[in-house]
């Protein structure tokens, strides 16, 4: 475990071997208390804090151990520790000391390249029907049955409510309380490493959410009116205290909880005019440390420098997704607009990595990307759904619900043919019926404008024009907004969604152990699109796999497709015709490469 900052301010409470040292950082006031309490709400004492320098006040206390419940006082003002590891009764209320006591029973790290990563994206709380680390740590050892080796969690710091998708977090040392205790992570995790399983954490920098955010009560340097984003004044980076905050977060995750690295939420709302970047000092951090950390940034310019100067290993590549759904769809509200439907864009975006590549942007009017040849396939994370894609929704729809199941089964092949870091969402696996929606849980005034919000965001799109259609997008804040969005895992024995996980078993089981699907690089890869026919081609020494995928509404015959000679099959997505590609299907060939690759 990490007990010292690297970068000198050591904020929080700290166990230490006699005492636990309460430190914070205060610009805002001449005085600074540790008040503890017995509950969420009686006093038992007030201490004063003694000055530290550079701004921090602290002070060791005796039998102020585990468990102890506490707030700082500023001028005679109460606030929770924007640094608290545990906050049991709500980002509002008091923190409690934690001195870590799992006893870690994996001392084995796991480590594996992008390029052998499959990422399977969950959010705790909808996970399973209890929505805890505990009832997640009980369903690992299905995701190596299924061929997934990295579990990705959405956001497990503290956030307003008792429900949410945690990018409204705003005390980001401590564990959301509903999932269980900080301990409770300690153990998914280890459960995970025990079974091979890698951990990715979703980390949200660029923002707090609205309510519980108590950073600048302790010092209006944390944020600066310089940058505005949606979300308000920006995160101010260029302050020692908000960069140290941020490195001490990146540090204690990978440290203290053993992630194997991070996906950081909309990197390109991280603004940062210092000399160093703040992105380039989280990828330095990481690398420092005894075991190579992941690093993916979501991010929606197309920007290979995300990999290729700040050292990122990988990024968010949207453009294969929105494609893919505007082709199969017809879909062009909001950023679909930005696409026109066709395989050929589809074949594009595989073989460049992303379509725009400093084309205008015709729904934005702005130049957006830059080209990626230099890239590794594995630095593009795809996907053919993600939280963001089912919930941005109005209805949280998953793709099977609105395209054919063999039209989605055609899709899914695709995606875990490409030599790109596929991702997939919970349920993904079986085509879970069941949506996922964007829910809430503030206090009645902010989610009243909350619920409002979310159907305003849509008068724009076609569907919802009308205010009646508006009326029946859930609301954010009803409770059963929120228990709709659990996955039902009873579904999965029954069909059609039995044979839908038998398929992504045998796709995945492919990937892996295919001669050429694990280990042909970008570099061996080519897409292009036979009119209503996509076909990708990798190879690897004497050997090629050839993927057919006919979004047309015809059967195409295979005299019409380059279909190798001595060519066999491999695997089909649905039932194939004797001389002919169906549509809405995919079918995949082995056959000896050609000469001249």
């Amino acid at each position: 475990m990490s007990t010292q900052s690297p970068y000198g301010l050591n904020l929080g409470a700290r166990v230490q071997a006699t005492s636990t040292r309460f430190a914070a950082y205060v610009t805002t006031a001449e005085r600074c208390a540790v008040r503890l309490f017995s509950n969420a709400r009686d006093v038992l004492a007030t201490y004063d804090m003694k000055r530290a320098g550079s701004g921090v006040f602290s002070l060791s206390l005796p039998d102020a151990g585990h468990g102890t419940l506490y707030k700082f006082v500023l001028d005679g003002r109460e606030f929770p520790d924007p640094y608290a590891r545990f906050l049991p009764h709500g980002v509002h209320g008091p923190a409690m000391v934690v001195e870590p006591r799992y006893v870690w029973r994996c001392d084995e790290w796991i480590t594996r390249p992008l390029s052998q990563q499959v990422i399977y994206e969950l959010h705790v709380g909808a996970f399973t029907a209890e929505g805890t680390y505990d009832a997640a740590r009980a369903r690992l050892r299905e995701f190596k049955e299924l061929g997934v080796t990295t579990l990705e969690l959405m956001p497990v710091n503290a956030f307003a409510g008792d429900r949410g998708w945690g990018y409204d977090g705003v005390a980001h040392f401590a564990p959301f309380a509903p999932y269980g205790s900080p301990d409770a992570l300690r153990a998914f995790v280890d459960a995970a490493h025990s079974v091979g399983l890698t951990v990715l954490l979703d980390v949200v920098y660029n923002h707090f959410g609205p309510a519980g955010n108590y950073l600048s009560a302790y010092s209006e340097q944390y944020f600066t009116s310089a940058v505005k984003n949606v979300w308000g004044d920006a995160p101010n980076f260029t302050h020692p205290a908000m960069r140290a905050w941020v490195l001490d977060n990146v540090r204690y995750w990978l440290e203290d909880f053993r992630m194997d690295g991070l996906r950081l939420d909309a990197a390109h709302a991280i603004v940062d005019p210092s000399a160093k970047h703040v992105l380039r000092e989280i990828v330095e951090l990481a690398r420092s440390l005894a075991t190579p950390k992941t690093l993916i940034a979501e991010d929606d310019r197309n920007d290979p420098g995300l990999v290729t100067e700040l050292g990122l290993d990988a990024v968010w590549a949207d453009d294969f997704h929105h494609q893919a759904r505007v082709t199969l769809t017809g879909e062009r509200d909001g950023y679909y607009g930005a696409y026109e439907a066709g395989v050929a864009g589809i074949a594009r975006a595989i073989q460049h990595g992303w379509l725009y590549e400093g084309q205008v942007n015709p729904t934005s009017g702005k130049a957006r990307g830059k080209p990626a040849d230099t890239l590794e396939g594995s630095a593009f994370v795809y996907c053919v759904q993600n939280h963001d894609q089912i919930g941005n929704r109005a209805l949280g729809d998953r793709l099977n619900g609105k395209v054919s199941l063999d039209a989605y089964c055609m899709l899914s092949s695709v995606l875990l043919f490409l030599p790109m870091t596929p991702l997939m969402f919970m349920g993904q696996e079986w085509a879970a019926s069941t949506p996922f929606l964007f829910f809430t849980d503030h206090e009645a005034e902010l989610g009243e404008q909350v619920s409002k919000g979310r159907r305003e965001e849509f008068k724009d799109f076609s569907a919802f024009s009308d205010p009646d259609a508006r009326a029946r997008i859930p609301d954010p804040q009803a409770l059963d907004t929120f228990e709709r969005s659990k996955l039902r895992w009873q579904e999965r024995e029954f069909e059609p969604h039995a044979g839908v996980l038998l398929l992504y078993r045998a796709l995945l089981g492919l990937r892996a152990n295919d001669s050429v699907l694990s280990a042909s690089t970008r570099a061996q890869l080519e897409a292009r699109a036979l009119t209503d026919v996509l076909m990708v081609r990798r190879w690897h020494g004497a050997e090629q796999r050839v993927l057919l995928a006919n979004f047309g509404p015809e059967p195409v015959a295979f005299a019409e497709l380059p279909v190798p000679t001595e060519a066999r099959l491999l695997l089909s997505s649905s039932a194939s015709m004797p001389l002919s590609l169906a549509p809405a299907c995919a079918m995949i060939f082995a056959a000896p490469a050609p000469e001249n690759v």
